[in-house]
């Protein structure tokens, strides 16, 4: 009896848990989200205070709303013609600077990465094996390049769950790239779910080339044929 007891509060206990935790997580989440924008700008406006209920209550997320408004103000300033010239501006005035000039060519590189209006973006999500034969993973066709003999290769960004920015930078030949039928933001949050949010069927074979149907070869063949456009031939940095 008192076995039973407490396997059965154990199993509820348990039950509740897997209730509560993704709405714990999500909480906290948007706690530290909200806290982190609401700090930059917060402290620096006025504390606005409203009468409710014979209290007074203090108005919170001035910061954030402050912030996006800051965002939005810039966003409007980049894109017309004059804003576009003061990025330009700016950019050649930072990577004027030694230490400084590394970090902001790497951070804007990876902005324009996740970009879709730029030609330094993702281009293509493919499935390639890594780290060896038979194993395989998500990865983004970044680059085109020739090697020493002349050979055509193209850069796969292969990024780790959770965080996309870090990852692997593999050189491969383009007919061991398989096109994923995925597109680029399909591709992201299957890696940053770590697979949780992902297509129940592919819609390609992870398997050999004797496999693979006719479109599947068909769509490694336009890889095969790609030719890159160099952004830098187009006045980028």
């Amino acid at each position: 009896m008192i076995r039973n007891f407490f396997k059965h509060l154990r199993t509820k206990i348990f039950a509740g848990i897997l209730v509560l935790m993704p709405v714990g997580i999500t909480f906290l989440v948007l706690k530290f989200i909200f806290n982190a924008l609401d700090s930059i700008l917060g402290p620096r406006l006025p504390n606005v205070t409203i009468y409710l209920f014979d209290r007074l209550f203090q108005v919170p997320g001035l910061g954030i709303v402050a912030f996006f408004i800051l965002v939005y103000g810039i966003g409007v300033i980049a894109t017309n013609v004059l804003g576009k010239k003061l990025v330009q501006w700016t950019d050649r005035l930072v990577v004027n600077i030694p230490v400084v000039k590394n970090i902001y060519l790497s951070s804007k590189q990876l902005a324009d990465a996740f970009s879709a209006t730029r030609k330094g973006s993702f281009r293509q999500a493919v499935f390639v094996e890594f780290p060896q034969e038979g194993t395989f993973v998500l990865g983004f066709i970044t680059n085109e390049l020739k090697d020493l003999n002349q050979e055509a290769k193209v850069t796969i960004f292969i990024p780790t769950g959770f965080i996309p920015p870090t990852g692997f930078l593999v050189f491969l030949p383009k007919g061991k790239v398989i096109p994923s039928q995925l597109t680029i933001e399909e591709a992201i949050k299957a890696i940053m779910s770590v697979g949780i949010v992902a297509p129940s069927v592919l819609s390609v074979s992870l398997s050999g080339t004797e496999s693979r149907s006719p479109s599947q070869k068909e769509a490694i063949a336009s890889i095969q044929e790609m030719t890159y456009v160099n952004p830098k031939a187009e006045g980028g940095l």
